[in-house]
């Protein structure tokens, strides 16, 4: 499920034909069925209303968590950047030779943090987190002999910093992970599917309301692709941007 949620479009295609076929599904029993009794009719019509809100709030709470996700990543990607930032000044704390040694690991160290957020392929980005946690381990052993030989208030600042350096990375990751749950989704699919079902039962004429029947798939449709789309970190087309992560590069350069 996390592969199909990972592609925005092929979600809008798998809903649009499941919701329209089952649209088609209700529509046959109409069919092949007595009409409903217009009494019987307005009490349908209370029960597809209420199925309709209820999949218009499932579909409103899930769009709202993929929203809260999407402002964390991009809140995250923002406090990594502060954070190299700030420790690439405080390597000033260091001894030279560190402190050399320090902003240099810093420099390739966000090179990788940008790749990260714009790499699509999976392969890559393996490839990408490997040489960040190597380059971590180089730069927490970069501030701890300095630490070591000299236990000093101004180089524990520099290894305080460094501290939130790889903290922060593992918020930006945890942040990636933490998705809709496969439950959500299987919800409100159930739940759309029973509504496209309803809808085509109350068509009075199923074959000249044909066009008419497509409108509830259609939207439910792109309702979902909206948000696959935003809830996938690295698919489709609404992406977190390391906005800020590209102008440290540039600003670091220039230093």
């Amino acid at each position: 499920m996390n592969y199909t949620t990972d592609h925005p479009l092929l979600v809008f295609v798998l809903s649009f034909f499941v919701l329209w076929l089952s649209v088609q599904i209700g529509a046959f029993f109409v069919r092949r069925q007595r009409k409903l009794k217009e009494e019987i009719r307005e009490d349908f019509g209370v029960i597809l209303a209420a199925t309709l809100t209820l999949l218009g709030l499932i579909i409103g709470f899930s769009f709202s968590m993929a929203i809260s996700r999407y402002d964390q990543r991009k809140n995250y990607e923002e406090a990594e950047a502060n954070a190299i930032g700030t420790e690439y000044v405080r390597a000033d704390l260091l001894p030279a030779a560190d402190a050399a040694k320090v902003r240099a690991l810093l420099r390739n160290y966000l090179d990788q943090r940008v790749l990260f957020y714009i790499t699509r392929n999976e392969q890559k980005i393996r490839q990408i987190n490997a040489r960040t946690a190597q380059l971590q381990t180089e730069l927490w052993s970069a501030v701890l002999a300095p630490a070591a030989t000299q236990p000093t208030p101004t180089v524990a600042l520099a290894v305080s910093g460094m501290n939130d350096v790889l903290n922060s990375e593992g918020y930006t990751q945890a942040a990636w992970w933490n998705r809709i749950p496969i439950a959500a989704w299987g919800l409100m699919a159930t739940i759309a599917i029973c509504c496209s079902v309803l809808f085509g039962y109350s068509a009075r004429n199923a074959k000249a309301e044909g066009l008419l029947l497509l409108v509830l798939p259609l939207v439910v449709s792109i309702s979902f692709f909206l948000i696959a789309d935003i809830d996938s970190p690295r698919g489709g087309v609404i992406r977190v941007n390391p906005q800020n992560l590209a102008r440290l590069v540039e600003s670091l350069r220039a230093h």
